[in-house]
């Protein structure tokens, strides 16, 4: 029998355990990522809650059949409100708009000032016009800031994950809400480019 020498055989080894190592980088998230091309689009704008009065924008459609809300007076669990609000690019209501919020939020806590809120961003105008953008999750009001959910959209949005960034701007009135979202949507190589431009930091590209 030949007698082969550590000399000779450890390169080989070297050789063969790089290459799989390499192999198992390739194969990785990471990896599976940069060949899909995905990117990261940012998105800032603001929304308007309005509850009330004129131009009301969200409307109860249940009054909560469960007890009274022990820090939200006048609210019961379960209740639960539709809305249509304005998407702007500033946070005054005057400032130019980027679309809608539709969807809806429910009081889901028995103790807690936290809501299930479930909408769709329909974005109409500049670079995203016609691209929605699915967002779920759980918004505790008492918090400076939330972290709700990207779970999909349609258009340059399609396929896309993620995460919004949701804070009360101001009240601009005891019915009137301002909420800041920054949306953190990655999308895959294949979603649809948008139109024109790109986004910039402060809000979108309408040009």
């Amino acid at each position: 029998m030949a007698f082969v020498s550590t000399a000779a055989w450890m390169p080989r080894v070297v050789f063969v355990a790089s290459l799989v190592a390499a192999l198992a980088m390739a194969s990785g998230p990471a990896a599976a990522a940069a060949r899909g091309g995905r990117r990261v689009i940012h998105l800032r704008f603001y929304m308007h809650d309005i509850t009330g009065g004129p131009g009301q924008t969200a409307v109860q459609v249940v009054k909560g059949p469960g007890p009274a809300h022990p820090v939200m007076p006048g609210s019961h669990f379960g209740d639960t409100t539709v809305m249509d609000d304005a998407l702007t690019e500033g946070a005054s209501a005057a400032s130019r708009p980027v679309g809608r919020a539709q969807g809806t939020y429910t009081l889901a806590s028995l103790r807690e000032p936290a809501l299930w809120v479930s909408m769709t961003v329909v974005l109409t105008g500049g670079a995203y016009n016609g691209s929605t953008i699915a967002v779920v999750g759980r918004d505790d009001i008492s918090a400076s800031v939330r972290e709700l959910a990207v779970v999909g959209g349609t258009g340059a949005f399609r396929g896309a994950t993620g995460h919004v960034l949701w804070r009360t701007a101001r009240m601009e009135s005891r019915d009137h809400v301002v909420l800041e979202l920054d949306v953190y949507a990655t999308v895959p190589g294949a979603s649809p480019p948008p139109r024109a431009g790109a986004v910039r930091q402060g809000g979108l590209n309408l040009d």
